[in-house]
């Protein structure tokens, strides 16, 4: 059974601070339509630019996962992609009036929570995973950063850290299904060395860490002094070294903890491959640099195999859905202007036609005898009658029909078409015929390289009779 996008009822707002500027953030999380993903819409700046959540936009990866698009950035978005990914909600428009997510505890906790008060409903469009087909990989040598994908019917994350230190030694966790996010993952707060605090204090960062969003981790002696300073900066009168090797600011949720926040931010920072992703994901310590690099190798895959998704094998063995003889039944065109030989598939939302380009077609003549090519015009043209047959598809008598064409949009012409060559077109609507208007999306293939496409718009019109 099919499983349908989700999205939520009604809207979500939710205000804190940023960790890095230290600025009073509000955001409002907002339904979205089918197809959508995740975008956020910067509503402090002029023209409420929208930035996309995908991995291209990625613009800093220096203290979490920044996105820019449009004019506008958004800072330390992956707690919140995280649970909105853990929620397996598919389709979200956040309004933000700030540069940088709130931090709130330093975890996916609230945000969780926060979506859980209202209901969340089904659209009518199908999710469309990433389905990991082969194992992919990522490695980064001098980080000794590994990370795989592997196939699996389902998303199950498993992670390793190991930061060389006494104290927070080698540790690993791991979620079976993103069913278990919200419990095992979601509450897992961010941690830091002291001496990483330290560096960041000195560079006036962290403005809005108020010690109650992080776990801070003590792998060296620290000097009262210093614990003095840090309590004179966060307010605080009671800053200690607890017996794990933590500052005493918050107790620790899970005794592995630093890990579960890595495979958080992990779940966070994949939400930038733009679908759900059905695989296995093993990682040996990751970081946002490394998921995003990640996150785009990803994104590759999907456009290389995309490419093929619109190749069509064709069998002479097997019988069209319509040959030649059928074609002129239904479309009104003949020689020398009859552009489609077969039609080798036809459902309701989509046709592939074949056409064999010879020397004796008859435009060879004067288009570049010399060295003929088939003219890019007429390959719409042929794409065109394909999409004519999806159309009349939809009437009982398409004989006593025309196909006319109202537009032609976003046509690219790839490679060479010649004499010998077996063009595939296919074309898929957009959306759903309304009133006789149909839109299309046509590609036309030669094996595996695409040598056309365009968007169509046709209406069928009924024959006058005399």
């Amino acid at each position: 059974m099919n499983v349908k996008q989700r999205t939520i009822k009604s809207e979500v707002k939710i205000s804190g601070v940023g960790l890095h500027t230290g600025k009073q953030v509000s955001l409002t999380i907002k339904p979205a339509p089918e197809n959508h993903w995740y975008k956020f819409q910067r509503v402090d700046l002029e023209g409420n630019p929208i930035v996309e959540v995908d991995a291209d936009n990625v613009s800093d990866v220096s203290r979490g996962t920044t996105i820019s698009q449009n004019g506008a950035s958004i800072s330390t978005i992956e707690h919140l992609m995280a649970a909105l990914v853990g929620l397996q909600l598919d389709n979200i428009l956040i309004e933000i009036d700030g540069p940088e997510v709130p931090i709130l505890d330093g975890s996916s906790n609230t945000f969780i929570e926060k979506l859980k008060e209202v209901e969340f409903i089904e659209q009518e469009q199908d999710r469309e995973y990433y389905e990991v087909k082969e194992n992919i990989y990522y490695t980064e040598p001098k980080r000794n950063v590994e990370i795989i994908a592997m196939p699996l019917e389902g998303y199950r994350l498993t992670c390793m850290i190991d930061f060389n230190s006494p104290v927070l030694g080698s540790q690993h966790a791991s979620i079976s299904s993103i069913d278990e996010f919200e419990k095992e993952i979601a509450s897992s707060r961010t941690f830091c060395f002291l001496h990483e605090l330290e560096a960041l204090l000195e560079h006036n960062l962290i403005k809005g860490g108020d010690l109650s969003n992080a776990i801070v981790i003590v792998d060296k002696e620290v000097e009262k002094s210093e614990l003095q300073r840090l309590s004179k900066l966060f307010n605080r009168s009671d800053i200690d070294v607890a017996s794990e090797g933590i500052l005493n600011n918050i107790r620790l949720r899970h005794q592995n903890e630093p890990a579960r926040h890595k495979l958080l931010d992990m779940v966070g920072d994949l939400a930038l491959v733009g679908r759900p992703i059905k695989g296995h994901i093993m990682a040996a310590r990751p970081g946002h640099a490394a998921n995003v690099a990640f996150a785009k190798k990803i994104k590759s895959v999907i456009r290389r195999e995309g490419k093929k998704k619109n190749v069509v094998k064709y069998d002479p063995n097997v019988a069209p859905v319509y040959d030649t003889v059928d074609i002129m039944n239904i479309l009104p065109h003949r020689q020398p202007f009859l552009m489609v030989d077969k039609i080798l598939a036809l459902t309701k939302t989509h046709v592939v036609g074949l056409k064999n380009i010879t020397m004796n077609e008859n435009f060879f003549a004067g288009h570049f005898p010399g060295a003929p090519v088939f003219p890019g015009v007429l390959q719409v043209e042929a794409m065109a009658q394909t999409g004519g047959i999806l159309v009349l598809n939809t009437v009982p008598d398409p004989e006593n029909w025309l196909t006319l064409f109202l537009k032609i949009e976003n046509a690219r012409f790839k490679n060479q078409v010649v004499p010998g060559d077996t063009v595939i077109f296919t074309c898929e609507l957009l959306e759903p015929i309304r009133r006789g208007i149909a839109r299309m999306k046509g590609i036309g293939m030669v094996g595996e390289k695409v040598v056309s496409e365009a968007e169509l718009m046709a209406q069928i019109v009924k024959v006058k009779e005399n």
